[in-house]
């Protein structure tokens, strides 16, 4: 039984794109953090996650917060920021995520860390990312067995690949995205939880668009997000720039 949880990471975990009405972002872990909290009155609960942080960030911000807070229930999601700089060594990056999971499992926490998704389904133009991304999860699967942290596998979770889990930038969830895979991490937990329990059409598939549309629909995806995200990376801007963590100090959470 877990009576607190603190996630750290990026855009992943802060929830994009999976708007509330009031415009703030809930995501999977908000999501996990509900559903725990009604096994456990008094529940808490704090998202350290920030878009566009890097290993190094998550790191040096994230982690020593929580070695302060010390929870029972720790989610660790971070590289990908650092995938899509190609010019970055990947045994290097699978070292530091297996010194960040060390630091977390030091604190008596339950750990739970992720291998991403394969880009290369959903993305045009990632061929290397979705190759460097393929040997860093092999390199975090390992390090999750060695130091007894429970992996959720994205890269084997067929249902993520549906193209009513993922926002129209393809990089982020939807919100049924982020059913999908705070149902995936309860269940890792022991808790058997279906995507139906949060959704209520779970079997709805949507008809990927034809082949002319498809083409139409990649060049507007580049003129609409790939060509901004270029133009940041060329200034040096990151989307996290001067962005707080939604919820950086523990805060009672009712189970919903």
């Amino acid at each position: 039984m877990f009576d607190s949880f603190v996630a750290i990471g990026d855009s992943f975990t802060e929830g994009l794109d999976d708007v509330r009405p009031d415009g703030t972002y809930r995501g999977w872990a908000d999501l996990v953090a509900q559903r725990l909290a009604l096994q456990t009155p008094g529940f808490r609960y704090a998202n350290l996650a920030v878009r566009g942080r890097k290993l190094a960030q998550v790191g040096s911000e994230q982690v020593p917060r929580v070695e302060e807070l010390r929870p029972s229930l720790v989610t660790l999601a971070a590289g990908g920021n650092d995938l899509i700089h190609l010019d970055g060594d990947i045994e290097a990056l699978g070292r530091t995520i297996h010194g960040l999971l060390e630091r977390l499992v030091g604190t008596g926490a339950t750990v739970v860390v992720f291998a991403g998704f394969d880009p290369r389904e959903r993305i045009p133009f990632t061929g290397t990312p979705g190759a460097r991304g393929e040997t860093l999860n092999s390199s975090i699967r390992g390090s999750a067995a060695e130091l007894g942290a429970v992996l959720v596998d994205l890269w084997h979770m067929p249902r993520i690949y549906e193209r009513r889990m993922w926002s129209p930038d393809r990089l982020h969830l939807s919100g049924d995205g982020h059913a999908l895979v705070a149902a995936g991490v309860l269940t890792s937990l022991g808790q058997p939880t279906a995507f139906g329990d949060f959704v209520d059409n779970p079997e709805e598939v949507w008809d990927d668009p034809s082949w002319l549309a498809a083409r139409a629909g990649d060049a507007q995806w580049a003129a609409l997000h790939l060509a901004p995200w270029i133009l940041r990376r060329l200034r040096g801007i990151s989307s996290g720039d001067g962005v707080e963590p939604k919820h950086p100090d523990f805060t009672l959470v009712g189970g919903a």
